[in-house]
């Protein structure tokens, strides 16, 4: 907190004594006045800052929950196959370096410029962090618990219900913050898909009118928003698995 007071203060500094001009670097006044015109639609496009906001949240949080219900069981089938891990981890390792402007071309080629593209795109994001951190939390359960549990009899399901996937679940928890991290930095490119609204596409539609006030102002608001939402999945993580970092 008190690097962000420090931050905020040297900001009001920078643009008080004019150490950069207002087109580099808006005063904190100045974003404030582009939040309340944002707010109220009083900008290029019209759209007022809600209808931006709801935009961005479905196709991030859509692209989120997709990737939740499909890349845990994924990582845990990696984890606990063979099979599995030789036929799922190469396309993961594969993509998962490359930055999604790269094969954003090809997603609009074969998906079009609707919402399914975007989505798309987030999705992909989202979907290796959370799958490699389950296998990552399935290869480290205790080998002990599962030559128990074996041993009184549990079936391979009870096995990944009762042992594997509570030890786990700190990992997945780790990369499903990471997973929507990556989904918002992923939101921008994502938006500029034909996109008639959405944060990501009021930045962009901001710097080519080159205010600079708008684009600080929502890159605040992405960030504030992402800020909200992992403060919101350690408050979950605290709850789900409380002995995390315990001896």
């Amino acid at each position: 907190m008190l690097c962000i007071v420090a931050l905020g203060a040297l900001w009001w500094l920078a643009t008080h004594f004019q150490w950069l001009p207002p087109l580099f670097l808006p005063s904190p006044a100045a974003v404030w006045e582009a939040f309340r015109n944002a707010w109220d639609g009083n900008i290029q496009g019209g759209e007022a800052l809600p209808v931006h906001l709801q935009w961005s949240a479905i196709r991030v949080f859509g692209a989120f929950f997709l990737a939740v219900v499909t890349a845990v069981p994924a990582g845990i089938a990696m984890g606990v196959s063979r099979i599995a891990r030789g036929l799922l981890d190469p396309p993961i390792e594969f993509y998962r370096p490359l930055p999604p402007l790269a094969y954003l071309p090809l997603i609009v080629i074969w998906f079009g410029i609707d919402e399914t593209s975007k989505i798309l795109l987030i999705y992909l994001a989202c979907f290796a962090p959370i799958a490699l951190a389950a296998k990552a939390g399935v290869r480290g359960a205790s080998l002990e618990q599962v030559n128990a549990a074996l041993s009184m009899g549990a079936t391979r399901w009870q096995l990944i219900r009762h042992v594997i996937l509570p030890a786990a679940l700190p990992e997945i928890l780790v990369g499903l913050r990471i997973a929507i991290g990556f989904g918002w930095t992923t939101l921008v490119a994502a938006e500029m898909v034909a996109a008639s609204v959405g944060v990501g596409q009021l930045v962009l539609n901001a710097s080519n009118f080159l205010r600079t006030d708008l684009v600080v102002m929502g890159i605040l608001v992405i960030g504030v928003f992402a800020w909200a939402f992992d403060l919101l999945m350690r408050w979950v993580e605290a709850r789900l698995v409380p002995w995390k970092g315990r001896v």
